[in-house]
């Protein structure tokens, strides 16, 4: 029987088989799925804000863009994942706030993205497929054995990218 596992904010969760892993209520958070095809292992990060460097005395290394990612690329090479054969899928980074304001706090849903996708690529790890910016939240499910992510909103459809 396969396990769908939970990753809440700034967590992280690896998995392999039928199982998949999960994260509910991305707003201008990104869920960052990651998967080596081969090995059938993978797992997903559900990141809160871009760049680690901004923030002082925060041990949580889950929670940023770019340690997040390498957080998650470390375990699943761990769990068996060849580093060379990684790909990737992002979703999140809506805008959930509009305060006629361009300023980075209101933007960090976009932050967030352009962040993720720029790590992404200093890992030389293809990104294949994305689901974010507009304006409304998401909760995902990704499945590292066939690489599905599935994205669920309310009124929306659903969609598998």
């Amino acid at each position: 029987m396969s396990e769908v596992i939970k990753v809440g904010m700034a967590d992280m969760a690896v998995c392999n088989g039928d199982d998949a892993v999960t994260t509910l209520g991305l707003g201008s958070c990104i869920g960052i799925a990651i998967r080596d095809a081969v090995a059938g292992v993978g797992g997903l990060v559900h990141i809160m804000l871009p760049d680690s460097t901004e923030i002082r005395n925060n041990s949580n290394r889950l929670k940023f863009a770019d340690t997040g990612i390498e957080e998650l690329v470390a375990a699943i090479v761990k769990a068996g994942g060849n580093r060379s054969r990684l790909v990737a899928k992002i979703a999140g980074g809506a805008q959930m706030f509009a305060f006629g304001s361009n300023s980075d706090i209101v933007r960090i849903g976009e932050r967030n993205a352009g962040a993720s996708k720029k790590k992404l690529s200093e890992m030389n790890i293809a990104l294949l497929a994305e689901d974010t910016g507009a304006t409304y939240g998401r909760t995902v499910i990704f499945y590292p054995k066939t690489g599905d992510f599935i994205i669920r909103s309310v009124g929306m459809p659903e969609k598998v990218i």
